[in-house]
């Protein structure tokens, strides 16, 4: 769902270094995605968007309120004596914990040769007296996990916007700071009833965060993480107060929507190009939009159209028509464009609205373009047909040019076509394409489950189609992990396909659905191809965000056990002593090399979405909500009279490409004969 941020973040007035910024980024594997009325008085601005959701967390039962564990870490609480005197207690207690977590094997070497995580949960019991699972307890894990993560970050990088779990330090992106970390984990806190965790981010919010700065930022990125963290955090506080209750004297009790307001109206200067599409970067002090530095200052096409769900949410609670409008027009220039069988290519220049190039992907800089489609869509309650028609006709490409299957196992993959759509496919799956299937379920049922989408009278033999589409990309995304040594899935991952690549709904094997990772001689994985530049694994939700989805929509136990393998593997390898959780520069060898960083949506959506995996179905239900591309979650709604789709399509022929239309011949006017040479 985003972009990462490089550990040598590119300084923001060097337009030098800033040039090189995609070229580094590439070398590094480090690509990027692009991994969705008027403020009401009284009751609060959201009540003048939809009603509340009933069910939602409704009732103690369907949501266990976990006791945030208070703080003992001097650098984020002022020492109180009487702590002083349990420290004493505390280390019994400690040591006590090191000697069952010692007899329960936390300390012992993994029979493929790696040390276990001091984090493991090798001893956790989670099987409930009549032998089921114990789901709520292994979402406590992940609550856990989340908490180690954010204490490490307070103790030694706390307000930086970046955090260096190895080397204990923190860096931030502008001189004054972002508050990337802070922010993109707002509304995951509120989730997790993390009170006290959520009382210091707003404290630093209110007291320390400016955008009053003269530096200029990614649009795309700072749009989802940033504007789309504080709006999630407006709604789940505004909509849901007993989640991690602010006591009732904190300042600022329109404070997440205020500072979104002042951010977006700083963002907005992107959208000032000659053709409306925005430009790659803006300074949030100046307030001018700047073009790509790269790319022959073309921006991206999933930075440009993966900012419409974020500026649409605002203009509906501020009543501020503007904002709506100069994310709408993007789309209108993108599909003016006349794009063949629905897909894209991953550049377009801001002055004329363009394309740069033919490259078509569904990873880095292709992706959320295809995920707003839809997003757009349900965001609005099906009331804008158009994007579900583009979603359609997207989806219908992605089959006819894209998916294809392995040669030995008949995985289903997704293709890229970098020279366009009439050059061979290369069989290569940026991690960030598994998003996809989740979409594609998403898309199907509307977020109902399938049970229940299937009785509706409008449920087609095409959406049957497309959930086993989902399924078996789902599937392929699961086996990136299990053929990596450590359990978590690389980069990018090649696979090797028969020439020509066959077709989708071509004769093809049938993958094996159990896949074992310690088999190294199995047939399956020779399908596989990782390359040494690609194996990093940054700690990406994109597949974890299919399972949710999957796991919602079919009720397939399976996707609920393979992410809790994943989230296992991420315990095991990515743990750093006493500071949380870190990256992998390569996550095929045991031990993995470590990389020195932990990127803000480890919080915003991995963990987010494992915690939502093995929640009810009631907290944050998917019929009623969106969630953005950094798993920000907002609200469905009905657009009122205030707001319209307010473009058409051009006309085009069956593959998408425009037709032009010839203007109608203009009749002459009768020649007066009679009143000629007449003065």
């Amino acid at each position: 769902m985003s972009f990462t941020v490089p550990r040598n973040v590119p300084s923001f007035t060097n337009s030098g270094r800033r040039g090189a910024e995609d070229h580094i980024w590439a070398a590094a594997g480090m690509n990027s995605r692009g991994s969705r009325g008027g403020p009401a008085g009284g009751g609060g601005i959201l009540h003048g968007v939809q009603g509340r959701m009933e069910g939602l967390f409704d009732g103690k039962a369907t949501l266990p309120m976990y006791k945030d564990k208070p703080y003992t870490y001097a650098a984020s609480r002022r020492m109180r004596p009487l702590w002083r005197r349990k420290r004493v207690v505390g280390f019994l207690g400690g040591l006590l914990l090191l000697v069952v977590m010692y007899f329960n094997g936390a300390f012992q070497v993994d029979k493929r040769g790696g040390k276990q995580s001091v984090w493991s949960i090798k001893g956790f019991t989670d099987s409930l007296p009549d032998g089921r699972v114990d789901w709520n307890g292994r979402r406590q894990q992940v609550v856990a996990a989340f908490e180690r993560s954010w204490d490490a970050y307070e103790r030694h990088a706390w307000g930086k916007d970046q955090f260096f779990p190895i080397s204990k330090g923190g860096k931030q992106m502008t001189p004054k700071g972002m508050g990337w970390i802070i922010i993109d984990s707002l509304d995951t806190m509120m989730l997790m009833n993390l009170t006290s965790q959520l009382s210091h981010a707003r404290e630093w919010l209110d007291k320390s965060l400016t955008w009053d700065q003269d530096q200029d930022v990614n649009t795309f990125e700072t749009t989802i993480r940033m504007l789309g963290g504080l709006l999630s955090a407006h709604y789940l506080s505004t909509e849901f107060p007993d989640l991690a209750p602010v006591p009732p004297d904190a300042p600022g009790e329109d404070l997440y929507l205020e500072k979104a307001k002042d951010l977006a109206d700083r963002l907005i200067a992107a959208f000032e190009s000659p053709s409306g599409i925005p430009y790659a970067s803006v300074n949030i002090g100046t307030r001018e939009g700047l073009p790509s530095h790269s790319d022959g200052g073309a921006s991206s096409t999933a930075e440009a159209a993966t900012l419409q769900l974020e500026f649409k949410y605002l203009a509906k609670l501020t009543g501020e028509k503007d904002y709506w409008d100069k994310v709408e027009k993007v789309m209108q220039v993108i599909d003016d464009n006349g794009v063949q069988d629905g897909l894209v290519p991953i550049y377009l220049y801001p002055a004329d609205g363009k394309f740069r190039g033919r490259n078509v992907r569904l990873g880095s800089r292709g992706d959320s373009y295809y995920e707003y489609l839809i997003k757009q869509y349900l965001q609005t309650n099906g009331a804008e047909p158009i994007y579900k028609e583009l979603w359609t006709e997207a989806l219908a490409g992605v089959r006819k040019h894209l998916v294809t299957y392995t040669e030995t196992s008949g995985f289903t993959i997704i293709g890229e076509r970098p020279d366009g759509l009439e050059a061979p496919l290369s069989p290569k799956m940026d991690h960030l394409v598994c998003f996809l299937p989740g979409s594609i379920a998403l898309a199907a049922t509307g977020g109902l489950t399938l049970a229940e989408a299937r009785k509706l009278p409008t449920w087609t033999a095409r959406d049957e189609a497309d959930m086993r589409l989902a399924e078996e990309l789902t599937h392929t995304c699961w086996a990136t992990y299990k053929y990596m040594a450590t359990g978590l899935a690389a980069e990018i991952t090649h696979f090797n396909v028969p020439s020509p690549s066959p077709p989708e709904g071509a004769e093809h094997p049938t993958p094996p659905s159990v896949l074992k990772a310690d088999d190294h001689e199995a047939e399956w994985r020779k399908d596989f191809v990782v390359k040494r530049g690609d194996s990093h694994n940054i700690q990406r939700p994109e597949t974890v965000e299919s399972l949710f989805h999957m796991w919602r929509i079919t009720k397939d136990v399976k996707y609920r056990q393979w992410g809790w393998e994943m989230f296992n593997s991420f315990l095991q390898y990515t743990a750093v002593e006493g500071s949380g959780y870190t990256s992998l520069s390569n996550a095929n060898t045991v031990p993995p090399e470590l990389r020195d960083n932990m990127e803000s949506f480890w919080l915003a959506e991995t963990l987010k979405y494992f915690y939502l995996l093995f929640s009810p179905d009631d907290v944050l239900p998917l019929d009623k909500i969106v969630l953005n591309t950094e798993a920000h979650p907002f609200p469905r709604f009905d657009m009122g009279s205030l707001f319209s789709t307010g473009w058409q399509r051009k006309p085009r022929d069956s593959t998408g490409k425009l037709v032009v239309q010839k203007e109608a011949a203009v009749p002459e006017t009768p020649k007066d004969t009679k009143n000629e040479g007449r003065m």
